[in-house]
């Protein structure tokens, strides 16, 4: 979804703007190297910006001016007259103060920690940190005006007479300069959206009620506008850190701020009849997630009325090279400060090369409308509507207008009009099916798309070769019901399989839905320690084209589901379901039989059974889009996630052999841990009841592939481990270059690194250990005499895409064909 969204920015519309002053270039120093963080500010006003790690600048203002002044500490100020209202490519020298403190000033623009008033300033921001305005109050509620643009960036002749353009050339007759870069850009996509937002801070309570929405001609984009809101989700200025693109970034307001930034006091004036301090700040050191800027903040108060933030270019962070943020805040009653505008935007990019193009994300958020201690009591925030109204996508033009806080301009508009006219072009349609592809992995036809194609081939050692076909049908992104199946062929076994499943969405309110479906077909067993019987699930392990050793620990599985499912609280989620199934190996060299007499006499290599089973699982700050029996999850990976499974198995149920009650439980928790990145935190606990064969107990999962599979122990073999009760725990850190970073040479390729530690400690029965009738492969052997470990340190963001780990073993060494050590790897597109 991700690259859809860069990809759809790619194909669409135009804008125009006009400034009336426009200067860029380069500072350097007498001996031609670039001074960054210089202030460049137009004379006698406040506009102005700061130079990057290059020297590079860009500024331009609606207003008419005359001159420019250069400054920064160790260094002469310099004004220079603008003989044009537009000048690119300025070079400006700048001299060294005969009084300058030392060379290392001069060059790095240290500031003092020690009597220095932007700091003894900062001091008062911290002993008078205040929450956002409406904390202040019993209740709040407000009106929330959003938003959303994409723009394609870096237009240029070699874009514009580009053969994918053919046949929409009439795009590019109208584009503008971005305020922040001084990038031409073409507006591509527009979404807006108006909210009515109540909140109750001693019931801890907030709810946002969506009146309008409307966008550039997308009338099923719900899963685009999520993720582009969820990319710029809600901060606080205030806060140490402030989270962008699952990355923390040090906020210069921070406590910790005087480590990581340099402040300089630069100016003081009333700004709205309060007397206020402006500070300028740029980072210590590079390659850190920091800002650079500058914020006005009030005497009095000591709150921040005006602040700018800009991503510094240095920055470990991929696939963005801008990030640029402004917020406004006004005065309630001489002391409270609320926010009124909030802007955010960003260049996404393949690389941070200057030339290089890409597309603007920008967000712009304005709040109006305030009114306090107004009780609405906790029924109306625990009532559940419909989630789908449909109404409120077809506003009329009256609404827009009473509605909007902040009206288009004329390249906006257009925007709205010209995709129309763009989607009617060939040229157009070609790029958009090639982009659906790319993103989701199925090929569009009407009302069914065919793949995935990314599944399309696979390769074991029972299989040998495995080609497969699927498709699903799809109507809108909000059906009510979907069919979905595949069919695949081994050219070594000589079989086809296939697997068909389909659900219906019930009630869209309570999210009641039930499903059913059938799969025959081969699978890797023991892949993951807590699972659910999935009809059209497969493991990565199953089809691997590269593994270490040969794996034949396959198993032939027929399998018949039903269930019903609903979601009676937002996140949470009751399944209850019964499956059929039987197992049985797909090769002779490996075994699943067991013992059917107490004279351990007779043996079946085939298990039937019938099993019910009752899920709870929980997922506190989940975010969704859609409202079809299919949902997209948009910020995967950045919540918590809780998972309880109670199963029972029915004997003689449809022929079931076993009796038996399995419980499992499932935590999965990210940790952001301020400017040391990110730690994830998994347990994993269950216990089967009663006596059951290999095919029903719990492996613990190996991986005999070179890739990286979340979950699994990466130095065991398939079936090394057998338990019937287990205990796991997988602790991985990221610390997204903090050490890296401090490195010379090294901090400029971005690497990331990572360590992980992950145990397990089981058991099984004797009696279960009785019932396998399996002498050779596998033998049944659980790690209970102590707790089987193992770690891991790795190198992210190779080349941006890649990343490898190298796995050490810690104990158990003894086992046979037991691995010490291993590599293992991955592709990814992570910020």
């Amino acid at each position: 979804m991700k690259f859809n969204f860069l990809l759809l920015t790619l194909l669409f519309l135009g804008s125009i703007g006009y400034a009336q002053t426009k200067i860029g270039g380069y500072v350097k120093d007498t001996n031609g190297d670039p001074i960054p963080f210089v202030n460049v500010v137009f004379s006698n006003s406040s506009e102005g910006t700061i130079t990057n790690d290059d020297g590079s600048y860009y500024i331009q203002s609606d207003k008419s001016y005359k001159s420019v002044v250069f400054s920064f500490i160790g260094f002469k100020s310099k004004k220079i007259d603008l003989e044009s209202s537009t000048t690119y490519k300025m070079e400006i020298i700048l001299e060294e103060e005969e009084n300058a403190l030392s060379e290392v000033v001069i060059y790095q623009g240290k500031t003092s920690k020690k009597n220095n008033p932007a700091i003894d300033i900062l001091k008062k921001i911290w002993e008078n940190r205040r929450e956002n305005g409406v904390k202040k109050f019993d209740q709040y509620q407000f009106k929330k005006y959003e938003k959303q643009e994409f723009d394609l960036n870096t237009i240029d002749s070699s874009l514009v007479n580009s053969r994918i353009f053919n046949g929409m050339e009439f795009i590019f007759d109208q584009t503008d300069t971005n305020t922040v870069t001084g990038k031409t850009y073409l507006p591509i996509f527009i979404n807006e959206a108006v909210y009515k937002v109540y909140g109750d801070n001693n019931l801890n309570e907030e709810k946002e009620v969506l009146l309008g929405n409307k966008n550039s001609g997308f009338s099923d984009n719900q899963t685009l506008i999520a993720f582009i809101k969820d990319l710029y989700a809600d901060y606080n200025v205030y806060d140490n850190y402030l989270k962008f693109f699952d990355k923390s970034f040090v906020s210069p307001l921070s406590t910790t701020g005087v480590d990581n930034y340099n402040y300089v006091l630069a100016d003081s004036t009333f700004i709205d009849n309060k007397w206020c301090y402006k500070i300028v700040y740029y980072p210590r050191r590079k390659n850190e997630l920091t800002f650079k800027g500058d914020f006005w903040v009030n005497d009095t108060t000591w709150a921040i009325k005006n602040i700018k933030l800009q991503v510094t270019k240095s920055a470990n962070i991929n696939w963005v090279k801008e990030i640029y943020i402004e917020q406004d805040f006004k005065v309630l009653n001489d002391s409270v400060f609320l926010i009124t505008r909030d802007h955010f935007m960003s260049d996404f990019a393949f690389n941070k090369k200057q030339e290089s193009r890409g597309v603007y994300g920008k967000r712009t958020t304005l709040y109006d409308d305030y009114k306090f201690d107004i009780e609405k009591g906790s029924a109306f925030y625990k009532e559940r509507a419909d989630p789908y109204q449909e109404y409120v996508y077809d506003r009329d033009s009256t609404f827009w207008d009473n509605n909007r806080l902040e009206g288009l301009n004329k390249d906006e508009k257009q925007v709205y009009t010209m995709l129309d006219t763009l989607k009617t072009v060939k040229a157009f349609k070609r790029l958009y099916n090639i982009g659906s592809v790319l993103a989701s992995g199925y090929i569009e036809f009407d009302n069914f798309d065919f793949g995935p194609i990314f599944s399309t081939f696979g390769y074991n050692d029972v299989e040998g070769i495995r080609v497969r076909m699927g498709g699903r049908t799809y109507f809108s992104r909000n059906d009510p019901w979907r069919i979905e199946g595949y069919t695949a062929y081994g050219f070594k076994d000589d079989k086809f399989k296939y697997g068909i499943a389909g659900k219906w969405l019930l009630d869209r309110r309570s999210r009641l839905i039930v499903s059913g479906g059938n799969r025959r077909d081969i699978e890797q067993l023991g892949a993951s320690l807590t699972n659910t019987n999935d009809v059209l699930g497969r493991s990565l392990a199953s089809s691997s084209l590269i593994t270490v050793g040969s794996n034949t620990s396959l198993t032939d599985i027929n399998l018949s589901t039903v269930s019903f499912e609903l979601e009676p609280l937002k996140n949470f989620n009751i399944r209850i379901g019964g499956s059929y199934r039987t197992l049985k190996s797909a090769s002779d060299q490996f075994s699943l039989a067991y013992f059917t007499d107490e004279a351990r006499t007779q043996t079946t290599n085939e298990i039937t059974q019938t099993e019910i089973s009752t899920i709870l699982s929980y997922s506190p700050g989940r975010k969704t889009s859609g409202y079809g029996v299919d949902r997209t999850i948009i910020n995967d990976g950045d919540f918590a996630r809780l998972f309880f499974n109670y199963s029972l198995g029915v004997k003689d149920l449809i022929d079931s052999d076993f009796d038996y009650k399995r419980v499992q439980f499932f935590y999965r928790q990210p940790w952001q841990v301020g400017g040391f990145g990110k730690l994830t935190s998994t347990f994993e606990a269950g216990k089967t009841f009663g006596e059951v064969p290999l095919g029903l107990l719990n492996v613990v999962p190996g991986n005999q592939t070179l890739f990286s599979i979340f979950g699994t122990f990466p130095l065991l073999d398939f079936y090394e481990f057998v338990t019937d009760s287990y205990t796991s725990l997988h602790i991985e850190h990221n610390f997204n270059g903090r050490f890296f970073s401090r490195i010379p040479i090294v901090r400029d390729w971005n690497l990331r690194e990572i360590v992980s530690i992950r145990g397990v400690i089981g058991d099984i029965s004797e009696e279960n250990q009785l019932l396998n009738a399996s002498t050779s492969n596998p033998v049944l052997f659980a790690p209970s005499e102590q707790v089987y470990w193992s770690y891991s340190v790795g190198v992210g963001n190779i080349f941006k895409v890649f990343r490898i780990d190298a796995h050490f073993r810690g104990n158990y060494f003894d086992n046979p064909g037991a691995r010490s050590f291993g590599v293992t790897g991955s592709f990814g597109f992570y910020f």
